[in-house]
């Protein structure tokens, strides 16, 4: 039987946090070093926490050192657990649904691979009470950089299952080209879905392997991994 493993983005792909995350990283350098920011200066879709945090430090001049780092860090998670239920966010339509399936089958495995760090995954993702899906996942805190967070995933795959993932039965779902490109990056086949940010035009411009406006029918997502 082949077995397929899923690796999930987070926000604009199982659920939007109603621009909780946003607030918390604007709000997170005043917490932290008592200097505002301008996020909308950053192009934070797809992105990682790590790297966005580095654009607001040059944005404000701050070096970006661990010390620094671990401070917005710190500052960023204490923010998002004060804004998540202060806003109207939700889990998408049919995603429950999916990974209610995905974790009854015996040939699919659910996991993460998510720009957030891991504890701002944590955070988010128990609030709509979905955490508990995920065994392991790939995250901010492995690497600012998107495209190294696919070999860490697989490495946790075969840790955590003992087995081996071919490329061709790993599937990257995302909102973003970023995450096909993650994709891309370990040859693995991508699942892009337009509940984030990025409109269809834009998502099949980076020629994913499959393309939803939704996860609302959760049968034709499994069409593709087939019976």
């Amino acid at each position: 039987m082949k077995k397929y493993l899923l690796l999930w983005d987070i926000d604009g792909t199982l659920v939007t946090t109603g621009k909780a995350g946003e607030i918390a990283m604007a709000q997170s350098t005043e917490r932290a070093f008592g200097i505002k920011s301008d996020l909308s200066k950053v192009d934070f879709r797809g992105r990682t926490d790590t790297w966005i945090g580095m654009q607001l430090f040059k944005q404000l001049g701050l070096e970006p050192t661990p010390e620094h780092l671990h401070e917005f860090h710190e500052a960023y998670l204490s923010c998002l657990k004060e804004q998540l239920p202060l806003n109207h966010g939700k889990i998408f339509p049919g995603i429950l649904e999916i990974l209610e399936q995905a974790a009854n089958r015996e040939n699919c495995v659910n996991a993460l691979l998510t720009g957030n760090l891991a504890r701002g995954a944590e955070l988010k993702l128990s609030h709509y009470s979905v955490w508990h899906y995920f065994e392991f996942g790939a995250f901010s805190d492995d690497s600012p950089v998107r495209n190294e967070l696919g070999p860490v995933a697989l490495k946790r795959a075969l840790e955590k299952t003992g087995q081996p993932f071919s490329p061709e039965n790993v599937y990257i779902i995302g909102d973003t080209p970023h995450d096909i490109a993650c994709g891309k990056a370990i040859g693995a086949k991508t699942i892009s879905v337009a509940t984030g940010g990025y409109s269809k035009e834009e998502l099949l411009g980076h020629e994913p392997t499959a393309y939803f406006d939704d996860f609302s029918h959760p049968e034709k997502f499994f069409e593709l991994l087939g019976r």
